[in-house]
């Protein structure tokens, strides 16, 4: 790399991360998003040509990538659990403790401690703790607590935080940062609107989202993190608890703003009296404070027993529960056509909050709680730590009889398009997906992506502002969209709606696969659509298709087949796909293999591809590997038969060496292979 290139892209890591702490951490953003997506293609320009990514650089943060198991990780130091306090007398009784092993100390000590230390209050975040590990200013490592000496290793998610700086002002030593990673209450409601499987707490949500091998789910959940103590140091020291935040401070890290100084166990009380309401205003969850001695040289003294610190401990809220009636359960139908119940209850003041609604999962956790014949009788309802609260099941001496006038009955018609509705295991949906109003935004958005239809330019936001402005009804009102419709849009000028227009024309002709895809059918997948159309050919012969003809499909099952029929059937998706065709829409008919494919290299093989190719996108070159007979896969294993990597291959390509599996590296040598 020449020395002009390393220094620029070293200048844009720097601007880049630090518009990223202003953004993100401190949301004080300080350049315009145009101005900081140009200095950030330009870094992704420079480490193609150069073939290098600097350790920090911003666009190791990008997601998709599927990740292997998570290998166990041990701490430089213990991360120790807490100690409780769940009422004033359990407090106090930590608190006088606590003097007691200072006046022991101070018998012998030859320079006495205070007598009575400054205590610092934090919230106890109810996530998911990670140590970030810091060698010489770089994030090298990252895990979760596990038992407190090992945990597992999770660098590959946590680095995708956006508040987790990839590299940090002091440049010399070894840190390790303890925090706590969080999924923010209004991410747990955005993620829930749009997904079919709704997360049942934040807890779970930041969990998953660490632990899940596609590390994209860590942006797609909207995961946080706050951090609030040095775990190991080997080249500094620190000698109080609000030195150590500071630090943190200095270092970008995250920290939570609210940390609160007492010099009494008085004041310590009255706080906690104060803000034990406050929590529910939060965006975030919390299931207690953490008390802790300020002074680190008090906090060495006394050190731990075989579980806790003794300088610190946890005051944990009590959870919030009244009881109230159960008035009406309504339906609501999700971006993805799942029917979610909501109870409606009689106002009840729960935690200075008056709460009229409760979450009910499915019919499935209606009966699990027995509130199937439920209906106008009274049920225990808690807010603890959920933004929305929960009904725990009937309330003392409410007895669940069978009777016909209190069951809690689900629709059997869409409640927004009037279709029937269907079963998928225990979940309820309309499986009008291309009319359905509630579904369209998502639809829409998935019906124009890359695999499917194409449109360039057709974003979820469009999809939503087509929906509110010109009242889209149906997938097929995309064709009969004019530059009169569009050029009265907000965001829409004249080279904005021709470029629309040009690509929904474009989109027209399509391979059937693609189209199949597009369509959005209950249970089938890019994979599935493939095995349709490869198998019949027309889109009018997969229309017509019975459950026998799909279940001889090898890779079609049962449920499958049942969903493939019951789609094609609708009055609603005929009337739509018939508007499709009528407006030019043609699904290209997938040719009829003539002849056995030839022995090749790739002939039965399953394939990895790692990397970019110049002259191929990687879609183009999943489609010639599968016309030669091969079968693209998406991550490395033993059953592997080849990878091929092109620039920048990354992780898979690694594994791939470890594992012993034979690579073809080199875009040149690929075509090769092809041809």
């Amino acid at each position: 790399m020449d020395v002009d290139s390393r220094k620029r892209m070293e200048e844009l890591v720097a601007l880049l991360n630090r518009y990223n702490y202003e953004y993100y951490t401190l949301g004080e953003p300080t350049v315009s998003d145009p101005d900081y997506d140009a200095l950030y293609d330009e870094l992704v320009r420079l480490e193609k040509e150069t073939g290098e990514i600097l350790p920090d650089s911003p666009t190791r943060k990008v997601g998709g990538e599927i990740l292997p198991g998570f290998l166990p990780h041990t701490h430089l130091n213990p991360l120790w659990s807490l100690d409780k306090a769940q009422n004033m007398g359990e407090l106090e009784e930590w608190y006088n403790r606590l003097l007691r092993l200072i006046r022991e100390y101070n018998r012998t000590a030859e320079k006495p401690l205070p007598e009575r230390p400054t205590l610092v209050m934090e919230q106890k975040y109810d996530g998911l703790t990670i140590n970030l590990t810091y060698e010489n200013g770089i994030l090298t490592k990252a895990a979760t607590r596990g038992n407190g000496v090992v945990g597992e290793m999770v660098y590959d998610t946590v680095k995708v935080i956006p508040t987790v700086p990839l590299s940090i002002p002091e440049k010399e030593g070894v840190f390790e940062f303890q925090g706590e990673a969080i999924m923010p209450l209004s991410a747990l409601e955005r993620y829930n609107q749009t997904h079919s499987n709704p997360l049942a707490n934040p807890r779970n949500g930041v969990a998953g989202a660490l632990r899940n091998q596609r590390n994209e789910e860590v942006k797609e959940r909207g995961i946080d993190a706050f951090f609030y103590h040095v775990n190991y140091s080997n080249s500094r020291t620190f000698a109080t608890h609000t030195e150590m935040i500071q630090f943190m401070k200095e270092m970008r890290l995250k920290v939570n703003p609210y940390l609160k100084v007492f010099h009494s166990l008085d004041e310590v009380k009255k706080e906690i009296q104060d803000f034990t309401g406050k929590r529910f205003s939060l965006d975030y969850e919390i299931d207690g404070l953490v008390i802790k001695v300020n002074e680190i040289p008090i906090r060495e003294a006394v050190g731990f027993t075989a579980k806790f610190p003794r300088w610190a401990v946890a005051w944990k809220f009590e959870a919030v529960e009244v009881t109230t009636f159960l008035t009406d359960v309504v339906w609501n139908v999700g971006r993805t056509g799942v029917l979610t119940p909501a109870a409606k209850l009689s106002p009840v003041q729960v935690a200075g909050v008056t709460v009229q609604n409760a979450t009910l999962n499915n019919m499935d956790d209606i009966r699990r709680k027995g509130l199937e014949f439920a209906l106008g009788r009274r049920v225990r309802l808690r807010r603890s730590n959920d933004v929305i609260p929960q009904i725990l099941g009937l309330a003392e001496g409410e007895e669940e009889t069978p009777s016909p006038e209190h069951r809690i009955v689900p629709p059997t018609h869409c409640p927004a398009c009037g279709t029937p509705l269907e079963w998928d295991g225990i979940h309820l949906f309309c499986p009008n997906s291309l009319s359905c109003k509630p579904q369209l935004v998502r639809l829409l958005a998935h019906f124009a992506g890359r695999d499917a239809m194409d449109i360039e330019g057709f974003s979820e936001k469009t999809a939503a502002q087509f929906i509110d402005d010109l009242n889209l009804t149906d997938i097929a009102d995309l064709y009969a969209l004019t530059f009169d419709d569009l050029i009265g849009l907000p965001r829409f000028a004249k080279k904005k709606a021709e470029n629309l227009l040009n690509a929904i024309e474009k989109s027209k002709e399509v391979p059937l696969h693609r189209f199949l895809y597009a369509l959005g059918i209950h249970n089938v997948g890019k994979e599935t659509a493939k095995l349709l159309a490869n198998h019949f050919h027309t889109l009018e012969r997969v229309c017509e298709a019975e459950e026998e003809e799909l279940t001889a499909i090898e890779g079609i099952g049962p449920i499958m087949a049942a969903s493939i029929v019951r789609f094609f059937r609708s009055d609603r998706v005929k009337n739509s796909i018939s508007r499709m065709l009528s407006l030019g829409v043609h699904p290209l008919p997938q040719e009829e293999k003539r002849e056995e494919i030839r022995e090749n290299p790739f002939k039965g093989k399953k394939i990895v591809l790692t990397g970019s190719f110049s002259s191929m996108t990687r879609e183009e070159a999943t489609r010639r590997i599968e016309a030669l007979g091969g079968k693209v896969v998406g991550s490395v294993s033993k059953k592997t038969d080849l990878v091929i990597a092109g620039e920048q291959a990354g992780s898979k390509l690694e594994k791939a060496r470890e594992l012993g599996i034979p690579v073809l590296e080199g875009e040149e040598n690929f075509l090769k292979l092809l041809s």
